[in-house]
């Protein structure tokens, strides 16, 4: 079976013995498991905790999976502890004097939590610094099941067998992902890489010379690179499928600004291109009921878009390749899930849209708990439940369909801002401290 079908077998859930998660946001960024994890758990009575291994230093990557392995990024300061601050406000002045941070990669048993190795991958001071609410580990790594790839923006790319042997490093220059209006206001890298292929595919949009590039995983040779023209953005690439001639293929999705575009997995030709929504986008783009999704929040817009795999061109208010535009409900942090034809779009106020992909019509909006707590931890789905988890770590179950039904609410116990992973049964969340293995028990 040919990787085209593979990949979206796994979007739509036709994988079901499939246990591996292995980039940000699951297989095609979709967030969408093959198993049923549980509804109810509790993180500080035990209640469904199969095991809780702490985590040391701070970072908001989320753990990838194959087999019984799980990945996962942190960095640990020399001195002290990280701060964080989380919630819902303004503040863009960046944490400063930290000092030197061993940027670390960790391996852990998946069924026991065990640490299997740890390596350091930069010991030193970050050429930038970090907002209050990020960290100086926040890409997800992605792993192919025989390479584990670790970007830690301008401290460098690296690639990992599964055994913890450094197979390669790349320096890939400064890569300042700040306030584009405060150019003073640094606030650390954010995109995680993605593993296709035999590619390693990393998007910098940054303050200078932004691109998207494709790297070689077994050598770290450049195949391809080609200029953004964008400001600082802070999702991931997305490879999802296009049509053109009648013919389907590869293309690698960036979710921007002033450059919201398509390029050829092979190649990186710009295939296609938008311009406007949010100015900061987050959100990395999904692929469901043949449309691109894609939305950002920060401006006046909020936007979400639905846009036709064979887009060709400048499609800015192009009807013909923009299936549909939905107007002041886009996400800011979240990327998005869509499942059966339904996609679920929640902003950081909790305040969650539920939209029918064939036509854009909107099912329901709700807001979930009383608007006081971020959310920013990116929403999943299994077993016909979603999981939202906002920055206190209370997590609400949803019922996936048309109407809004909770099914329940869940407290971890700690703060929690990177987006969970899902291997069979199993759900599993990064909070502050630890990491955490959810099922039946």
């Amino acid at each position: 079976m040919s990787g085209f079908l593979l990949l979206l077998l796994a979007a739509s859930l036709c994988t079901a013995a499939d246990h591996n998660w292995p980039q940000f946001h699951g297989p095609a960024a979709s967030g969408v498991g093959a198993g049923a994890p549980p509804s109810e758990w509790n993180g500080e009575k035990g209640t469904n905790i199969l095991w809780k291994t702490p985590v040391p230093g701070l970072g908001h990557s989320s753990p990838v999976i194959w087999g019984d392995r799980m990945f996962l990024t942190t960095a640990i300061p020399a001195e002290g502890a990280a701060p964080l601050k989380v919630g819902l406000y303004g503040d863009i002045t960046p944490v400063k004097n930290e000092g030197a941070q061993k940027l670390t990669v960790m391996a852990l048993d998946r069924k026991t939590g065990k640490v299997v190795w740890q390596q350091t991958a930069f010991d030193g001071v970050p050429k930038f610094l970090r907002h209050p609410k990020s960290t100086h580990a926040n890409p997800t790594p992605a792993t192919d099941g025989k390479h584990l790839v670790a970007f830690f923006g301008s401290e460098g790319l690296f690639c990992y067998d599964l055994n913890g042997k450094l197979l390669w490093k790349k320096d890939l220059g400064p890569l300042d992902a700040g306030f584009f209006r405060v150019p003073s206001a640094q606030w650390g890298f954010a995109s995680s890489p993605v593993l296709f292929e035999g590619k390693v595919l990393v998007l910098a949009d940054v303050q200078k010379d932004s691109f998207v590039a494709a790297f070689d995983v077994k050598t770290g040779k450049e195949v391809w690179r080609t200029r953004r023209e964008d400001v600082p953005t802070f999702g991931s690439p997305a490879v999802l499928p296009y049509t053109a001639g009648g013919k389907k293929s590869w293309q690698v999705v960036i979710n921007g600004w002033k450059h919201t575009g398509g390029y050829a997995l092979d190649s990186g030709k710009e295939l296609w291109r938008l311009n406007g929504g949010g100015d900061i986008p987050v959100p990395t783009p999904i692929f469901s009921s043949d449309l691109v999704l894609l939305t950002s929040a920060h401006g006046s817009d909020r936007p979400i878009y639905a846009i036709r795999p064979d887009a060709a061109g400048d499609i800015t208010g192009n009807k013909q390749h923009i299936a549909w535009k939905a107007e002041r409900t886009g996400n800011y942090m979240q990327t998005p899930v869509a499942l059966d034809g339904i996609g679920y779009f929640c902003f950081d106020n909790g305040v969650l849209s539920v939209f029918q992909l064939a036509t854009g019509e909107r099912l329901y909006q709700q807001r979930l708990g009383a608007g006081t707590s971020g959310y920013s931890s990116s929403a999943v789905a299994a077993g016909g439940k979603l999981y939202i988890t906002n920055e206190d770590g209370l997590t609400h179950v949803l019922a996936l369909g048309k109407e809004y039904k909770e099914l329940s609410r869940n407290e971890l116990g700690e703060t929690v801002m990177a987006s969970p992973a899902i291997a069979g049964d199993v759900l599993y969340i990064r909070g502050q401290r630890h990491l955490y293995a959810i099922g039946k028990k």
